[in-house]
């Protein structure tokens, strides 16, 4: 053997979803040594006492593993690839950039159903569609107030003149099926099949769909002549500029080449109203892929588009993954918005996933934002994106003026500034909607006692308990505990209980009682639990059933209200002041993002802002300025702190149900990180987090900073393997963290 193997025969390396960090070898079933196995397939492999699904990643010879001590692979799933040779290039990178054990990182790209032990085959090559029929065309929807989810299905329907299939009805979020089944037995609805193929006929001519401004044309332009070569394009375009134009053109050149289109979108909440516009506009095929759809729904999709029968994939953060043989353009819509990074478990950015994918397909991306985050305007001004800007909103539709009430000594009614209440009416009875935006849940943050000041506190967490009006509940936002409102102080029985600051709950109780003549409609997490809810929430705001809109960031961000003309932001200054470096440009973000909210239409907007802290420079400079001016003021800061985008870090988080250990793990962490001694890398802690306590369990970190992306990697690598051996990692749960956007 002078390959100094110990074993020289055929081998087949594999990726297990197992917490190791490396890729095991096995031998091949002894009925196909002849025939080569194929790589990005899965193969059923026994691993210790159980046995796992695996993906071949190499077929090799040779290896360093005893022949003795090699096990077989029991048998190959599936005939052709799953992933693809760019995929697993992609996945790879990643595993690697964020030092994640290959496994998960390999294994948890597939649906969930491609996760087991068994092939799956699509959906048969036809489709159940369902239409109204002529005498369904005839019901007045609007006489259906008794039967408010009938009613909104047909209105669903009646704007579907060619029916509405399974997928179309499923996205919807609409609970359909027992609606669907009382209309059938009315007869107001048909139910038909038709192939996959056939096109629903809902669809106008693109050439002719929208009269473009110049900005717009030379953003067009400027893509469509890099298309077949990779360039990352920053679309910063002021709130209702006409970005989603610019994507849908970019995207009719891309499938006039016959190739296919990626578009990622940070919420679940935006995909409903995106794929509505898409599917108007397009006659191809397009797939959806988000965690709201079943897991059939979710790998049909993911199959179709991998064998290129879709011709356009819109989803979330998980959808960067899904292979696309055919890919021509990645569209990264809200860019800025930091749900694109995955918080738990696999921790990777999917819009730096996009780039890296867009860079070996040799493909354009498009990162769109009217609020671009301070490192895509770092990568900008370095020349690594090039700049196209959309200035100016289009049609008649102008930017809305916005202004700060100093809200210092004043009375508030419900945490609403009288200036505010003012405005709203007038906006009211000039036939306008008004949408207010409080960043949170519930009825108040505390609740306090007023004879000895007990305050309801989280048992699991260093966090109070959201009171919950409706429900007389208390929660917790952190770890989701709930209990019970007390009727009493559980230490003084006094029974003076406060309920003190305020949330959307109460905002709109508040509303209520003082526009008691007027559509109120609440929008947060709470409200759209159930599936369908926020369809219909929105319909009822287009209808203007509904006049005043009270909500958090869910509507901040995607949705077009064109009769909204006035928006007050009530609790702006909870992201003035916070430990966490990126507070400032998330809040300057929410609140240019919400304030385009305003005059979308011919009708001018207006946004009002209460501060206790008017006089702040940054808020003020956002303001009178714009984002502009304060995101190149925001990067000076981070300069002078030598903060990202001007340095690379990563956060190394412990946490266990003992106070102390946490902070020993990183402790012997450090240790081991001077031990290797590389220059131009800067530790500082370990330190509690700044929520030390969560879900009962305690937590600390480490944060680790340098100036190049290359050193900092240069210690992570040797030194996350060294954690692994340490004897009181096996006591603490840990996590590496590379380009955290979260703190806490």
């Amino acid at each position: 053997m002078s390959s100094g193997k110990l074993y020289s025969g055929p081998i087949l390396r594999v990726a297990v979803d197992v917490p190791m960090r490396q890729l095991f070898d096995f031998l091949p079933e002894h009925h196909r040594e002849a025939q080569p196995f194929k790589i990005g397939t899965r193969l059923w492999v026994p691993f210790g006492q159980r046995k796992q699904v695996a993906v071949l990643i190499e077929a090799a010879v040779g290896s360093d593993v005893p022949y003795k001590k090699l096990k077989t692979v029991l048998k190959q799933l599936d005939q052709e690839p799953l992933l693809s040779p760019d995929i697993l290039r992609l996945l790879g990178w990643a595993s690697e950039y964020y030092h994640h054990p290959i496994g998960d990182v390999v294994i948890n790209a597939f649906p969930t159903l491609l996760r087991a032990n068994k092939p799956f085959k699509a959906k048969a090559e036809v489709i159940n569609v369902w239409a109204l029929s002529a005498e369904g065309r005839q019901v007045d929807t609007e006489a259906l107030i008794r039967s408010p989810r009938q009613r909104v299905l047909m209105t669903l329907l009646c704007s579907h003149a060619a029916g509405l299939t399974e997928q179309q009805l499923n996205e919807s979020g609409l609970q359909w099926r027992p609606v669907m089944k009382r209309l059938l037995q009315k007869a107001w609805v048909v139910g038909f099949t038709k192939p996959v193929s056939a096109s629903d006929g809902n669809k106008t001519d693109p050439s002719d769909a929208v009269q473009l401004n110049q900005a717009q044309s030379n953003a067009i332009n400027t893509v469509q002549q890099s298309f077949g070569t990779y360039n990352t394009f920053l679309l910063d375009g002021i709130t209702g500029s006409g970005k989603t134009e610019v994507y849908l053109k970019l995207i009719e050149v891309a499938l006039a080449q016959g190739r296919q289109a990626l578009v990622l979108v940070p919420e679940i909440g935006l995909t409903p109203q995106l794929v509505s516009r898409f599917k108007t506009r397009f006659k191809q095929s397009i797939a959806v892929l988000h965690s709201g759809l079943t897991d059939k729904m979710r790998v049909t999709a993911w199959l179709a588009a991998k064998d290129g029968c879709v011709d356009i994939v819109i989803g979330t953060r998980s959808a960067i993954t899904t292979p696309m043989p055919r890919l021509g353009i990645i569209i990264i819509d809200e860019e800025h918005d930091s749900s694109f990074k995955q918080q738990e478990g696999f921790r990777y950015s999917a819009r730096d996933m996009a780039i890296v994918r867009a860079k070996n397909a040799n493909i354009p991306i498009v990162l769109g934002s009217a609020t671009p985050s301070l490192e895509s305007l770092y990568n900008q001004q370095q020349n690594r994106y090039q700049l196209l800007e959309l200035p100016e909103r289009v049609g008649a539709a102008v930017e809305p003026t916005i202004q700060v009430i100093d809200v210092r000594s004043q009375t508030l009614h419900d945490g609403l500034s009288q200036r505010l209440l003012d405005t709203m009416r007038v906006h009211l009875e000039q036939g306008a909607q008004v949408l207010l935006f409080i960043n949170r849940r519930g009825f108040a943050p505390t609740l306090l006692c007023h004879d000895c000041g007990w305050v309801a506190c989280c048992q699991r967490c260093d966090s109070h308990m959201t009171y919950h009006h409706g429900r007389q509940r208390l929660r917790c936002h952190h770890c989701g505990a709930e209990r019970r409102a007390e009727n009493a102080c559980p230490e003084c029985r006094g029974s003076t209980l406060v309920p003190l600051g305020a949330g959307t709950e109460r905002i709109e109780q508040a509303i209520k009682e003082r526009f008691s003549d007027v559509g109120v409609v609440r929008i947060d997490r709470d409200t759209t639990q159930r599936k369908g809810a926020l369809e219909s929430i929105l319909n009822d705001i287009h209808s203007g059933k509904s006049r005043i809109l009270i909500g958090t960031q869910m509507l901040s961000k995607g949705h077009h209200f064109p009769n909204v003309t006035l928006v007050g932001i009530l609790n702006v200054d909870q992201g003035l002041f916070s430990v966490d470096f990126r507070a400032m440009e998330k809040m300057a973000q929410l609140v240019v993002q919400v304030a385009g909210r305003a005059g979308r239409e011919e009708k001018p907007g207006q946004v009002l802002i209460q501060s206790h802290h008017p006089e702040h420079p940054l808020l003020q400079t956002l303001i009178q300025k714009g984002y502009g001016h304060f995101a190149r003021q925001a990067l000076q800061e981070r300069k002078a702190a030598d903060l990202p985008p001007y340095s690379y870090v990563a956060l190394l988080r412990a946490e266990a149900v003992d106070t102390q250990l946490p902070l020993l793990f990183l402790t012997d962490a450090k240790q081991l990180a001077v031990a290797h001694q590389i220059n131009g890398v800067t530790l500082l802690g370990p330190i509690p987090a700044p929520m030390e306590k969560r879900a009962g369990r305690y937590r600390a970190q480490l944060f680790i900073q340098s100036a190049q992306r290359s050193v900092l990697h240069q210690l992570l690598t040797p030194w996350i393997l060294q954690l692994e051996k340490l004897k009181i990692a096996r006591k603490v749960r840990w996590s590496i963290d590379v380009d955290p956007v979260d703190i806490y």
